[in-house]
């Protein structure tokens, strides 16, 4: 299964743009990963459809948070994409934070982040993708070369939308 990442990405870009018509300057917080660079030029793209501009910041380190969100400030950044990586899920409370302290609407790549006060996220239902990996395992346990199962895209996905956040932040 694949959980189309990149894609996703783009596409919490264009719902971003939807909740917050008027921005223009978005931050993309970012680290690392096997899929970074992947994930990056998607949202490059869609972020010139939008008639966006991007400051992509490259954080390593949690302790690199608090100055990544001052140079959000100093670009004046009106919005936030936060791509993913394990650190980021590890420290979601407080990107939620600062996000909400710079009142800058956020998305995430999983609800865990707009339950503890991240402003929205998008992505496919995890729920619904284990169960259909169950599936697989049970082929594969079965007999079936996993390199003979076909690589199945999610179809069902969750827009999730923190309202209190959004009230905070005047939307």
């Amino acid at each position: 299964l694949t959980g189309l990442i990149a894609e996703i990405t783009a596409k919490r870009l264009a719902l971003l743009k939807e909740v917050s018509p008027k921005i223009k300057r978005v931050a993309v917080l970012w680290s690392p990963y096997p899929f970074s660079a992947s994930v990056l030029r998607e949202v490059e793209s869609a972020s010139r459809t939008l008639g966006l501009t991007l400051h992509e910041i490259e954080v390593q380190q949690p302790n690199e948070l608090d100055s990544a969100f001052a140079r959000m400030t100093a670009w004046r950044a009106q919005a936030l994409v936060v791509l993913p990586h394990p650190m980021f899920l590890a420290q979601r409370t407080r990107l939620a934070e600062l996000a909400v302290k710079r009142r800058l609407p956020s998305t995430f790549h999983l609800k865990e982040f707009v339950e503890v006060g991240g402003l929205m996220s998008y992505a496919p239902d995890v729920a619904d993708m284990s169960r259909r990996a169950a599936g697989y395992v049970d082929k594969i346990l079965k007999g079936t070369k996993p390199g003979d199962l076909p690589i199945e895209q999610p179809t069902k996905f969750e827009l999730v939308v923190n309202l209190k956040t959004a009230k905070a932040l005047g939307l």
